[in-house]
């Protein structure tokens, strides 16, 4: 087995020796850098595929994603569904792109692979950057829902995977000053800056639970997130070798990669969920329990026009200010089921 390249700043020798990324056929040398150890690929359809078994994973977090996008939209009045929508958008087109290229079904040959490389990191970037605007909205230094707090993560998200795809594919393509053989800027922007803004988000999640809500449970949302997000890059970057040598080239590194990821991103969803309250008076489902409650009511309490007449008999001015209304009910909502 050949030796691993040392650790290097600025250097994707030693990454791509241990786990195939999609960029590791474009940096490093002329033929880019293969791994030491990858997993076996499959022939379907007269078509070669590569990473079968992380293809499998990919299209799960498809699916899951969309799920999660479902129940987010579903939830009309919570605070930030529209900014962190967008977060999973995004997700799910990295996850696209992931799946087109580690895959082989965009060769690494052809003309379009450094191009679609390039869109797949600018999109990782853009999707690590929507996550820690998410990170403010709780801080409501502008308003959720508004344009304001809509465009800013659109069009900041936006300059973000346009600077890093191009910063991208311009190292592919040895576009002066950026050279494929030394990736130093490509290797702080996929690393630090991505780094950055996660633990960036994560700090942000922790003032605002600790600060300024009595529930402390999302607190270990947040923990299970971090330990599979980093559970996943350790094993990716450091065991992949190792994993891949054990299964006999069945899986690698990269399918407990992706699966730690996905469940790190569902752990996003968990987090976002257990600090937003729908209200009710405007959920479309409330009206259910309504009528389940007119059901248990008897014959006797209905003719005496149920609760609320009860409430008018005995006290003609209303406890809210009833004065035989039908709109004058808590909260000025009508009383007409």
């Amino acid at each position: 087995m050949s030796s691993l390249p040392n650790f290097a700043f600025g250097s994707f020798n030693r990454i791509c020796s241990t786990v195939s990324l999609t960029l590791c056929p474009l940096v490093g040398a002329v033929d880019g850098i293969e791994p030491i150890c990858y997993s076996r690929n499959v022939k379907l359809v007269d078509t070669l595929l590569f990473q079968p078994s992380t293809l499998i994973i990919q299209v799960i977090a498809l699916v899951m994603t969309a799920i999660m996008i479902y129940h987010i939209r579903s939830k009309y009045t919570a605070v930030g569904r529209k900014e962190i929508i967008m977060f999973f958008y995004l997700y799910m087109l990295v996850t696209i792109m992931d799946l087109l290229l580690i895959s082989g079904i965009i060769p690494t040959a052809s003309d379009l692979y450094p191009i679609f490389t390039g869109i797949h990191v600018g999109l990782i970037s853009a999707t690590f950057w929507c996550l820690l605007l998410n990170g403010f909205v709780g801080f409501q230094f502008a308003e959720d829902g508004t344009p304001l707090s809509l465009w800013s993560i659109r069009i900041s998200s936006f300059v973000v995977f346009a600077a890093v795809a191009f910063l991208s594919i311009a190292t592919f393509r040895t576009m002066s000053p950026f050279d494929p053989l030394n990736p130093v800027a490509l290797w702080v922007v996929f690393f630090i800056f991505n780094g950055a803004a996660l633990l960036i988000y994560v700090i942000l999640q922790i003032v605002l639970v600790v600060n300024t809500l009595d529930d402390r449970w999302p607190l270990g949302d947040i923990v299970f997130g971090i330990l599979f997000f980093a559970t996943g890059q350790v094993i990716l970057y450091v065991f992949s070798i190792d994993i891949c040598n054990f299964a006999k080239h069945y899986i690698d590194g990269l399918f407990f990669g992706t699966i730690a990821t996905l469940l790190s991103v569902m752990m996003v969803y968990k987090y976002w969920d257990s600090i937003t309250k729908e209200d009710l008076e405007f959920s479309v489902g409330s009206k259910q329990n309504v009528w389940e409650v007119k059901e248990l009511m008897g014959d006797d309490e209905m003719a005496g026009g149920g609760l609320y007449g009860q409430q008018q008999q005995q006290t003609p001015g209303g406890t809210f200010g009833y004065n035989g209304s039908p709109a004058s009910g808590p909260y000025g909502q009508a009383n007409y089921y």
